[in-house]
């Protein structure tokens, strides 16, 4: 018995070293015919190789984006809307409402509420639009002349034409038509504005009445767990988008309603249109709520002088501090907190590739994507590169679990 348990000891060892040979002399192989990519450099190559495709592919998608933003903005606005008013679509419905009516019903609602935001935009800076801007100028001359009397003031001119160029840009930009139109519709045309208004009312309509059809369509060619990750996935997207809407609608309107307060106690002149374009750059985040500050705090500064115009920067301060602490995490929701960062730069990148409206929808696509990648391999379960490494849990025995 002894010696055939040697003598099987020395077959296994025997197979082991043959089957130990045969995978270095395919790994040996491998590598000769891999050439130069099979050494460390060529791992490197190949990942920028792959990381130049995908660029390349993404290239193309934004490009033809770009192109067809006829067509790509308006779905975009119906799927945002659409996913706005999902909640009233679905209360109307389980109360037997039919479902052509309560379509009906909804896109009327959000057509008429399009129609009364724009005409009060319209009505309230139209006609104080010349004096708001003067306003605004003579602050922006009297900062400049107050950054002169400084004692570490510049002796030459450099620094005064540099803000001169910049504010000849900003007024440029600002009382040119693409920067109306743009704020308004997102395009510079008017035939482009009726086409895509016409098609997102369309869009917008077969959205509200059939996108769980529309939905459950696109997701025929997935199987398995592609099925399951692309029903998460848009779930995720539509809640997402109709909190984050709902939630910054919500907030824009206290901020505008807190800023105008403020301003009417202060006794700031065009209060009204300040309002107003704290509620419209209220959707643009931290950007926003900026601009609106410096336009309100230079009509006060020409109005009532530099007291008044730090109380009106005190209002504003303290109205966005009461906003982020206290509206958005009640609101919007914590699932919708984007580090500060991301926030700056998708709006940075939105604004280089679409303008205003770029700026605008920006920071909802950037949730949506963050927020898919939080249910990619699970309902609570993020992607596999965002997950949270075990020694983050260290102090969190619940979250470790």
């Amino acid at each position: 018995m002894f010696g055939r348990t040697r003598r099987e000891r020395r077959l296994a060892e025997a197979a082991i070293e043959r089957r130990a040979g045969e995978e270095v002399e395919r790994v040996v192989e491998g590598r000769k015919a891999a050439g130069a990519w099979g050494d460390a450099f060529g791992l490197i190559a190949t990942r920028a190789l792959q990381v130049l495709i995908v660029l390349a592919l993404t290239a193309i998608v934004v490009i033809g984006m770009r192109t067809l933003s006829t067509v790509v903005i308006p779905i975009l606005l119906a799927l945002i809307l659409a996913s706005t008013f999902s909640p009233v679509m679905r209360w109307l419905v389980s109360h037997r409402v039919p479902a052509a009516l309560a379509t009906v019903i909804v896109l009327l609602t959000i057509v008429l509420l399009l129609t009364g935001v724009g005409w009060l935009i319209v009505w309230a800076v139209r006609d104080q639009w010349d004096e708001l801007s003067s306003q605004a100028q003579s602050g922006f001359d009297q900062v400049i002349d107050w950054v002169h009397t400084l004692p570490f003031a510049p002796s030459d001119n450099e620094l005064s034409d540099q803000l001169e160029e910049w504010r000849g840009q900003i007024t440029d930009f600002v009382t040119s038509s693409q920067f109306g139109s743009g704020a308004i519709a997102g395009v510079s045309a008017v035939t482009s504005f009726i086409t895509g208004l016409v098609l997102m009312v369309v869009v917008l309509f077969f959205f509200l009445k059939d996108g769980p059809h529309i939905w459950q369509f696109l997701l025929r060619p997935f199987r398995g767990e592609g099925l399951a990750r692309a029903r998460r996935a848009g779930t995720k997207t539509v809640s997402t988008l109709g909190s984050y809407v709902r939630g910054t609608a919500a907030v824009a309107a206290v901020d505008a309603v807190g800023i105008g307060v403020g301003l009417l106690i202060l006794g700031v002149p065009l209060a009204l249109p300040l309002s107003v374009l704290v509620f419209v750059l209220a959707f643009i985040p931290i950007v926003g709520a900026t601009l609106a500050g410096i336009l309100a705090a230079l009509v006060a500064l020409v109005a009532n002088g530099p007291i008044n115009a730090v109380l009106v920067v005190g209002v504003v301060v303290l109205v966005n501090q009461l906003e982020g602490n206290f509206l958005q995490p009640v609101l919007m929701g914590r699932a919708l907190k984007l580090h500060s960062l991301v926030i700056l730069l998708a709006l940075t990148v939105g604004t280089l590739l679409g303008s205003v409206l770029g700026a605008v929808l920006a920071v909802p696509i950037a949730a949506v994507a963050w927020g898919i990648i939080q249910v990619w391999d699970g309902p609570e379960l993020p992607a596999k590169w965002f997950r949270p490494r075990a020694e983050e849990f260290a102090g969190d025995p619940r979250r470790a679990a």
